[in-house]
């Protein structure tokens, strides 16, 4: 009997094999949430703080999110997606670093669930972003509008977001610290907009971060050039800042010049002498007496015997200024760097009353106040111990700083200690009930897992975060918004009248980022290495 010569089609041909694509789906999940765990436990008030050894060997302490993950080497692509995550909070808002991780970590926790009951991965990706907008509308319902002449408000919410740092003691003197110098930069024209470079942070190790202070003017961490006996101290000082060199000239190609008598040898001492006093007589004659240098690349910036007739002209002289801080001292002092000495005329001269060294323990300072028409810029002038709890102290300062920033573009503030977390589990719960089909099913898991900040936040203060969120829920349904869990008394009060509050745009873009991320991470079904 003869075989049929076509076969019937195989069932092989259609089947795909989705295997690989669930197992991919899961590893880049579990190696993103293993990032997440990692900085679960710095979140909040009494969060730990984390030591990093970097590769050279130094070591930093830190509580801030998108620093320890920054400092991460993370390899798994799916993971550097946290990372960056951090990073783009760290610019939307400037706080809230950890806690964007933490949400992102729980609701890829619940999107594993969702995938293994096996719900499409978009139709979750959809209903998650559809989650996140209602999310963001209720979180505006909440807020509470905010006047930047209520200081007292500003200043509250500076110190919530400074209290979880290692500096958390002195946040009485940092807040209001944080809070005035925005609010000296902020341009009436341009109300919404403040741009953190006018606020410029110098360090100096020794004393203790109650020492940190906030100057109206300018604070240099380096000495007035001692050399020759020139001043220290310039009243009324006319101070220019100049882009040249007071130095021999150079060649511009590398060669060397023979000399066979000494009569010729005088002759080139006797230009350059001649030539770096005619530069000082201009300089002597436009009435200048402060001159900061730039650093200079190509030959020395000033020669000793500069220095030692700029002394006589009695002009303070300050070198070695770097390069990108040009562009702050010249919008401070309002004036004009000088870029030749042809162009050394008097209208390109910043004014101050004083400019003055002042010795601090071991090393010293320069000093300039009393700048007239100064721009708006201030300096914050941050001391510390050791180097540890000095860039701890920088790092929690910007982040402060960040946090009013904020507040000036977005005026609204909302309660902390996870009572906003709650109540959006709450209304986004009932929420899910009226959607339809797959989606309810999907919001109803978002809100669940936005219970994880108020859980983290109890079990990081060493209390029982089963009964604290139950209890925390519990007060939610009864009406109570502002229910939130206050870490130092550990129970549940209303989180507004202690204080505890921080910016609408914190909250709204932790969500929206961290939805977007997770979306990102649920769309990715195979990774390909090229070599």
């Amino acid at each position: 009997m003869a075989t049929p010569a076509i076969s019937a089609p195989s069932k092989t041909e259609s089947y795909v094999d989705n295997k690989r694509k669930s197992d991919i789906r899961e590893s880049n999940i579990i190696s993103a949430r293993a990032v997440a765990d990692a900085v679960r436990t710095s979140l909040g008030p009494k969060g730990m703080d984390k030591m990093i050894s970097t590769a050279n060997g130094d070591v930093i302490i830190t509580n801030d999110g998108a620093t320890i993950l920054n400092k991460m080497d993370v390899i798994q692509p799916a993971a550097k997606m946290l990372v960056e995550l951090s990073k783009s909070q760290d610019a939307a808002a400037g706080d809230g670093t950890t806690t964007v991780v933490v949400i992102a970590g729980a609701l890829l926790k619940h999107c594993l669930i969702l995938l293994s009951h096996g719900i499409h991965p978009t139709v979750i990706s959809d209903a998650l972003h559809k989650a996140s907008i209602k999310a963001v509308d209720v979180l505006t319902a909440m807020a509470v509008p905010v006047e930047l002449s209520d200081r007292e408000s500003l200043i509250k919410s500076a110190s919530t977001s400074l209290n979880s740092k290692v500096v958390s003691q002195y946040s009485t003197l940092l807040a209001p610290l944080a809070v005035d110098s925005v609010l000296s930069v902020v341009d009436p024209a341009k109300p919404e907009i403040v741009d953190l470079r006018d606020i410029r942070i110098v360090k100096k190790l020794g004393g203790t971060v109650d020492d940190t202070e906030l100057v109206k003017g300018l604070v240099f961490d380096k000495k007035v050039s001692h050399a020759a006996g020139g001043p220290t101290r310039m009243e009324n000082a006319k101070i220019a800042v100049i882009q040249f060199q007071i130095s021999p000239p150079k060649t511009d190609i590398e060669q060397s010049i023979v000399v066979s008598d000494y009569t010729q040898m005088d002759r080139i001492l006797k230009e350059e002498r001649n030539y770096i006093l005619g530069m000082i007589k201009k300089i002597k004659a436009t009435g200048c007496n402060v001159l900061l240098i730039q650093k200079s690349i190509l030959r020395d910036a000033v020669t000793d015997l500069s220095l030692h007739y700029l002394a006589k002209a009695k002009i303070l002289v300050m070198k070695d200024v770097e390069r990108d801080e040009i562009e702050f001292i010249t919008k401070t002092l309002n004036c004009l760097p000088i870029a030749n000495i042809e162009h050394f005329r008097a209208e390109k001269f910043g004014y101050a009353d004083l400019v003055e060294e002042v010795s601090l323990g071991d090393g010293k300072i320069v000093k300039i106040t009393g700048i007239k028409d100064m721009g708006r810029t201030t300096s914050v002038f941050v001391r510390g111990s050791n180097q540890l709890v000095l860039d701890e102290a920088e790092r929690s300062l910007h982040d402060a700083l960040c946090v009013v920033r904020c507040l000036v573009s977005k005026r609204f503030l909302i309660a902390g200690g996870g009572a906003p977390e709650i109540e959006l589990s709450r209304q986004l719960g009932a929420w899910a009930k009226v959607l339809h089909g797959m989606e309810g099913y999907c919001a109803k898991s978002f809100a669940e897992a936005l219970e994880v900040i108020p859980y983290t936040l109890a079990e990081n203060a060493g209390l029982n975060p089963i009964a604290i969120v139950t209890e925390l829920r519990n007060r939610h349904a009864q009406g109570e918004t502002n229910a939130g869990i206050n870490v130092r008394k550990g129970q549940i009060t209303n989180i507004l009248e202690e204080n505890v509050v921080q910016p609408l745009l914190v909250s709204t873009s932790a969500i929206t980022l961290a939805t977007e991320c997770v979306r990102m991470i649920l769309k990715i079904d195979d990774i390909v290495t090229v070599r």
